[in-house]
């Protein structure tokens, strides 16, 4: 004969995952008599031999003593096993789940160099220590790629661009081929804020080379991008025209706005936006052609334009660029000259026509690119 059936506790199921066990001990202390007994009535022989695995009696779904009961148990079981393991059980669609200390902060699993960087960063705030930590995680080996782009965000927080321009290019030989675009949009971003416009305005032309060439995002159409922890789709038009408007604002940083006015155009020839547009219009503010400046501001104050760019102070912008205009005094295209023009179409030539030779290659956007230019040679 087997053993009795419970009649007041009964084994129903055991929780997966190995949690913390419940001896029968603690069960004649918090349970009734004859649950404890009923527990005896039950040998290890007749349980599945798993380790550190809980079988906790299923109490009757009612009173509110039982209640409290079980979810003690319940909580004391997944507590243990928690801080064996560092970290915290939740119930979740019927099953145990961890809620980790690096899900939580966001940072990798481990001890190694790079992880205590990211905790310093991320959860203790300390980032003067956390760029030391970056430092031996670069000098260590221990990867390399994300240590060095996190450092150099850092830096750039703490006001150290010039820095981190610095190690991005002592050390990014160290970095795997598939980290030097990020590395490249980075050094963008502190050149920028360092105010090296030539230095930025020679990796945008080397950017649009490479897309060019077909050697951005490795050959394929579209990348995924990251952008506050959210996935999205970039396809090389999209790219083209951010490198432009971005190459245009470094002109203007030059006070070149003719160059910046041509570059401008073509970036809305491919993806037009109301903040490019708005740019454009500046340019020819600055050169005194009013009547097409009017023209491309109008078009971002009826909305024309969708998307990212088009917002109120993209309009307000525009706004008080058409204020501006009328009251200047209004100034002949002539006086732009063919000189401007030879000088704007020398500059772009270095980013077109050098690539001439691998039309092979040539991806679409850039056939059009150039017929535009054409046109504007003549």
């Amino acid at each position: 004969m087997g053993p009795t059936k419970p009649t007041e506790c009964r084994i129903s199921r055991y929780i997966s995952g190995h949690v913390a066990s419940c001896t029968n001990e603690w069960a004649r202390q918090e349970i009734s008599p004859l649950a404890a007994q009923n527990l005896d009535a039950f040998p290890s022989r007749y349980l599945p031999s798993l380790p550190s695995t809980l079988y906790y009696p299923r109490l009757p779904r009612f009173g509110t003593q039982h209640h409290r009961l079980r979810h003690r148990m319940e909580s004391e079981s997944r507590g243990k096993r928690g801080e064996m393991e560092g970290g915290n059980w939740k119930r979740s669609g019927g099953g145990w789940k961890k809620d980790l200390f690096h899900v939580i902060h966001k940072v990798p699993p481990g001890n190694s160099p790079y992880v205590r960087a990211k905790q310093l960063q991320l959860v203790e705030k300390d980032p003067d220590a956390a760029i030391l930590w970056f430092w031996k995680a670069i000098n260590g080996r221990d990867r390399v790629d994300s240590a060095l782009k996190d450092m150099a965000v850092v830096m750039k927080q703490q006001d150290r661009a010039e820095e981190a321009v610095e190690a991005i290019r002592s050390f990014r030989h160290l970095c795997s081929k598939q980290a030097q675009e990020s590395l490249d949009n980075l050094l963008i971003d502190l050149y920028k804020k360092c105010g090296m416009v030539e230095q930025q305005i020679e990796l945008l032309k080397q950017k649009l080379r490479m897309i060019y060439m077909g050697e951005a995002f490795n050959g394929k159409a579209t990348k995924t991008a990251r952008s506050h922890g959210k996935k999205f789709q970039i396809s090389i038009k999209q790219e083209t025209a951010r490198i432009l408007g971005n190459l245009g604002w470094a002109y203007m940083q030059q006070n070149n706005y003719a160059a910046a006015e041509v570059v401008y155009r073509k970036a809305q020839m491919i993806e037009p936006d109301a903040n490019k547009a708005c740019n454009l219009g500046l340019c020819l503010v600055k050169q005194g052609r009013l009547d097409e400046a009017r023209r491309a501001l109008e078009d971002v104050t009826h909305g024309r334009f969708s998307g990212a760019g088009d917002g109120k102070s993209t309009k307000n912008k525009a706004e008080e660029l058409l204020r501006e205009i009328e009251v200047r005094p209004a100034t002949s295209t002539s006086e732009v000259g063919l000189g401007v023009e030879d000088e704007i179409m020398e500059r772009i030539e270095l980013v077109l026509n050098d690539w001439v030779p691998l039309r092979s290659k040539r991806l679409p956007i850039f056939e059009e690119i150039s017929a535009f230019r054409d046109r504007i040679a003549c």
